[in-house]
Formats: C-alpha cells, structure tokens, sequence
C-alpha cells in the first residue's frame, strides 16, 4: 500500500494518544475518584462505566450510513477526535466549578457526548487501518498503539501513586485537561496519514435495514458477535476483583494503583497480543479467554483458602493478569474485525457489531450485577463460566488473520 510505513507510524501515534486520553479520562478510574471527592451523590457514579460504554457502541448503527456516504473516512475520524477533545475539555472545566449533583450531572452529560464522538472515531478509524495498512500488520499496528498509551498511563500513575489520595480539584481538573489535549494531538498526527482515494460513495450512505440484513445472512459475523459477547468476562470481571479484595485486605482503591495495574497491562500486553493477533486473531481471543477465566477461579479459591497475608499480593496480581488478558482480547477482537471484511461492507459490520455489543453489554452487566447479589465470588464464578464458553466459541470462529494482503 502507497506510504504504507509513514501511515503506520501516524496510526500508532495518533491511536496511542488517544488510548492514553481514554485511560485518563476514564469512568473506571478518574472519574470515580473525581465524584467522591467533589460529594457527587452515590447512585450518579454507578452510571458512568455503562454511560461511556454502551454509549460509544450502541449508536454506531444510526452512524454508519452517515459514515459509509462520506469520500474520506480520515475527516469522519478527524471530527471524532476534535468532539472528544472539546466533551473532555468541558468536563475539566466542570470539575474545576461545579459540586455535587450539579458535577455529577454535567459529567454525565458529556460523558455521553463524549462517546457519541468516541463511536464515530471506531467506525471510520477501522476502515483507514483497512485501507492503509496491509492484513498481517494490523494487529501488530494496534498493539504498538496500545503499548505506547500503556507506557503513558503506567508512567501517570506512578506519578499518582506518590501523592496524597486526597488530590485537590484543580489536580483532578488539570489531569482531565492533560487528557483532553491528548485528543488534539491525535487528530494533528491523524491529519497527516495518506488515505487513498475512496470508492465512490452511495448518495445516502446505506440503511439500517440493509446493516440488519447484513447481520442475518452472515453466519461468520453472528459467530464473531457471540464470541465477542462471551469475551466481556475480562471487561466486567475487574469491579468484583476489586470488591474482592477489599474483602481479603488488599488496597487496590487508590486512583494510582488502578491506572498503574491499567497502565502495565497495555504496556506489556499491547505489542505481543499485535503480533499475535497478526498470526491468528481468533486463538489470541480464546487464549486470553481462558487465561482470565482461570486467574478469577484461582482468585476465588484464594479468597476462601488463605487469609489476608496471602491475598495482600495474590489480588493486586490477578488484577493485573486480567487487566492483560483484557488487552489481549480488544487488541485480537479489533484485528479480527478489520481483517474479516472489507470496503463499506467493514464500517457497517464494525456498526453493527458495536450496537449489539452495546446492548450486550448492558444485559450481561444487568446479569452479574444480579448474580452479585450473592457476593463477589459469586458474580465473578459466573464471568469465568461465561469467558470458558468463550474459548470454546473463538476457537470455532473462522480464520481471518495470518497472511499479509
């Protein structure tokens, strides 16, 4: 492909920074912190993980005929990126003024603008890899990306890990607006990639129904969506980690140590789990799958085998562990998705796709939370039951990756 390696260098740089704006502003992290500190009301911080999740995925099928009747996709990431810099810097600026409910509220509105534009980056960043950089460097290509937000967010939360747990606001305000730039920056790296002329569009992109069809005569896709959904055990299994070992009594609620086990985890994981993926996407997804599934077993037996001298260190461990498998599976589950279509046919199956995924999500998060109910232990049995049916589904998922186009 035509400046193949200068645009794989953009791609990883303008890719990493923007991981590195999504493991700072983050809803699993930041901004719980941020919440507690500025007196925000409990239930309001419950909504922020399924706000920036569901959110960036379920409008993406009401975005891709937008998306598919545009010449370049590079302009369609290019608004994304600048939509996200403008939310997030909004949200720094309420952090900075506003308290309590009124914070809460604000954050959670921009919080889902925020995601809106996050989706239309996932749409239209897929199809100029697609178009850019050749199958069998793809994955490798976002892991890069991946590992260098890692070295980032490890480096922050180092930082994070010497100050006091009681940061004043203006820190929390400053750390969301070093995080906004990040976005700014990407899409000054981003501008830069040579996207080859695009086909030529339909005038008015193509409907939901055509997508809906696409879903229903595609049984290879349908299989991707119930492996993907069975992957989420690495995404939803890390909040009962956490109640978990608070219960054992292992500190993991400091905002260092999350955006530290965060951090490793991208940064270790993020090139291997690339080159990997290049070589077969669909056994990378079974493989972190399995390993996730078996370190939450593991963490269970701990919890109920040792005491807190034992599990002071063996939690903090597992989190991490399935932090990395967690990076594994994104990492492989965007190459696979890359490399299994291309053209307008990848942006609206990547829509499709995160729809459902978005109201997969929602459910199977909906089942644990109830699951929970009966403990930690409980709901994350549930997860590692859910991930080992995962790695029966990704290994009879067909093979896309492995040789270079």
């Amino acid at each position: 492909m035509h400046n193949e390696d200068a645009n794989a260098r953009r791609f990883i740089w303008s890719n990493g920074l923007q991981n590195i704006g999504d493991q700072i502003v983050a809803p699993k992290t930041t901004l719980p912190w941020l919440f507690s500190a500025a007196g925000v009301p409990a239930v309001l911080t419950s909504f922020l993980v399924p706000i920036r999740e569901s959110g960036s995925m379920l409008p993406q099928a009401f975005l891709s005929p937008w998306v598919t009747s545009q010449r370049s996709r590079k302009r369609v990431w290019l608004i994304g990126s600048w939509g996200q810099f403008l939310a997030a810097t909004l949200l720094a600026v309420s952090a900075l003024l506003l308290d309590g409910a009124a914070l809460g509220a604000a954050v959670l509105a921009l919080l889902a603008v925020h995601a809106v534009f996050r989706s239309i980056c996932s749409l239209a960043g897929k199809d100029v890899q697609g178009r850019t950089i050749s199958k069998g460097r793809r994955g490798e290509i976002t892991g890069r990306a991946t590992e260098l937000a890692g070295a980032f967010t490890l480096a922050v939360g180092l930082i994070l890990s010497f100050v006091p747990n009681d940061l004043p606001r203006w820190a929390l305000a400053a750390l969301l607006f070093g995080g906004a730039l990040t976005w700014a920056l990407a899409a000054v790296v981003f501008r830069r990639i040579d996207e080859p002329e695009a086909e030529p569009a339909a005038k008015d992109g193509q409907s939901l129904a055509e997508m809906w069809a696409l879903v229903k005569g595609d049984t290879d896709l349908q299989r991707f969506l119930l492996v993907r959904s069975l992957m989420l055990v690495t995404a939803l299994s890390t909040p009962f980690i956490v109640v978990l070992a608070g219960d054992q009594g292992a500190d993991l609620t400091g905002l260092g140590a999350f955006v530290i086990a965060s951090g490793g985890a991208s940064l270790v994981g993020g090139r291997i789990s690339g080159l990997w993926s290049d070589r077969s996407s669909k056994r990378t997804m079974a493989w972190a799958a399995g390993i996730a599934s078996t370190v939450i077993v593991a963490l269970v037996l701990s919890a109920r085998a040792f005491g807190p001298g034992v599990n002071a260190w063996v939690m903090p461990l597992g989190f991490f562990l399935v932090n990395l498998a967690h990076t594994a599976v994104r990492v492989s589950r965007k190459t696979y998705l890359v490399d299994m279509a291309a053209g307008d046919k990848r942006t609206m199956i990547t829509g499709a796709s995160n729809t459902v995924m978005g109201v997969v999500l929602l459910v199977v998060g909906a089942i644990s939370s109830a699951v929970a109910l009966l403990g930690p232990q409980a709901a994350l049995l549930f997860l590692a039951v859910v991930g080992y049916a995962g790695v029966f589904g990704a290994s009879n998922l067909k093979e896309v990756s492995g040789e270079r186009g």
